[in-house]
């Protein structure tokens, strides 16, 4: 189990942790109905917060921030010596999650995406964890939700009896959403974007090597270049460049937390 502390990557607190580490964490907050705030960031996760100051405070304002990308694991190593044996990516950390707490009978909520890709993505989880309970699930509006809707699916969440929700969104909606949102409902609250569509089989993977070797944008961009190509032409180079500014300490980027929480000296 590793937990090497959070660092500043680009202005972003990005936790050099493991699966265990991140499974364990979560395992707990779903046990005891605490909130707890969970993302796995790639590369433009970290630029949404990165080119706005507001999101970057909502990103900090997480409990954990995992490096879903190749890309973001690595610059933990080039920035800071922490040198992580493998990503924690949001995919598999979900299934994972899923596992666990199956294995202690425990349910989840599925907020998000459309609703035949939650039918779909809820039976697969399912089939795979046959002791999951899935005690609600609720599609995207598609919009922002006015303080009245967001109230009241907060208490259908609280009511429905789960112990942990899962959020797909899209970034960086879905980390808006887990850090509005985690005061109200008082659960852990997992941003797993993609791996609604991933796990319910309406969207591709990357091949395991394209991903290892962090190519897995070029496959999605392949996949969906109307849609992700100026995340992907554009932000791309934008973190290499940036990332080489903050290696040599032209730029700082300090992590900016949300008021009332102090910044402890190890994000650095």
């Amino acid at each position: 189990m590793i937990n090497l502390g959070a660092y500043s990557v680009l202005g972003i607190k990005i936790h050099a942790v493991d699966y265990d580490y991140a499974v364990k964490a979560i395992r707990e907050a779903a046990r005891d109905k605490r909130a707890f705030t969970v993302s796995a960031l790639a590369v433009h996760g970290v630029m949404t917060g990165m080119t706005n100051a507001e999101q970057a405070r909502r990103l900090n304002g997480l409990n954990l921030v995992v490096p879903d990308g190749q890309p973001v694991r690595w610059a933990l190593g080039l920035l800071h010596g922490k040198n992580l044996p493998d990503r924690v990516y949001g995919p598999e950390l979900t299934l994972r999650v899923a596992q666990a707490l199956a294995e202690d009978d425990l349910s989840v909520y599925l907020y998000g995406s459309q609703p035949a890709v939650l039918e779909r993505f809820a039976r697969n989880l399912q089939v795979k964890f046959p002791g999951l309970r899935v005690a609600g699930m609720e599609a995207s509006k598609f919009r922002r939700t006015t303080p009245e809707e967001q109230q009241a699916t907060a208490r259908r969440i609280r009511e429905s009896g789960a112990n942990a929700v899962f959020v797909g969104l899209g970034c960086p909606r879905q980390e808006v959403w887990a850090f509005e949102n985690a005061p109200l409902i008082n659960l852990p609250i997992l941003a797993v974007g993609a791996a609604f569509d991933f796990h319910a089989g309406t969207l591709a993977q990357a091949p395991k090597r394209m991903q290892n070797a962090g190519l897995e944008w070029l496959f999605r961009l392949i996949q969906e270049p109307r849609r992700l190509w100026k995340r992907y032409v554009l932000l791309n180079p934008l973190f290499l460049w940036n990332l080489f500014l903050q290696g040599i300490r032209v730029r700082p980027f300090p992590v900016n937390l949300p008021d009332g929480q102090e910044q402890p000296q190890r994000y650095g």
